[in-house]
């Protein structure tokens, strides 16, 4: 499983020209599910998600986590962050999970984080997406 997790003062995301998804001061998690991921891994990413401090506190020291400062999610299905580039110019996703597999885990992450008290919005499962975001910082963390 591949995270980037950018922290946001407000993200959207469009489907179609309708906003599917919106949320203001967050997180946009691209989440990409690889052929070997189990619930286990979404549930460790996840707590890991909500538990991190990457957020001012009033000291301007980043100490704070989602949880503290009322923040929400916007969670995107993005199978490219399993591209592989080292051959050629043209990237192959063979590491990445099948869409039935990566589809369910994608959905069970979000339920996951719903669980836990967090607001979640989400994009639609293999469309074509058009995400925007204000990276507050900017702050952008990569996860495995």
């Amino acid at each position: 499983m591949r995270i980037v997790l950018q922290r946001t003062s407000s993200a959207s995301v469009t489907v179609n020209g309708e906003v599917c998804g919106k949320i203001g001061k967050g997180y946009l998690v691209l989440l990409g599910i690889g052929d070997g991921d189990t619930e286990e891994d979404c549930r460790r990413l996840a707590d890991k998600i909500l538990n991190l401090r990457i957020f001012a506190d009033e000291n301007d020291k980043i100490n704070l986590s989602l949880e503290q400062v009322g923040g929400e999610l916007l969670i995107v299905s993005q199978f490219t962050l399993y591209a592989d580039c080292r051959k050629g110019n043209r990237p192959n996703f063979i590491q990445a999970a099948k869409p039935d597999k990566a589809e369910k885990l994608y959905e069970y992450f979000a339920e996951y984080c719903r669980s836990k008290g967090k607001h979640v919005e989400t994009g639609i499962f293999g469309a074509d997406m058009k995400v925007e975001l204000v990276n507050d910082g900017p702050f952008t963390v990569v996860l495995e």
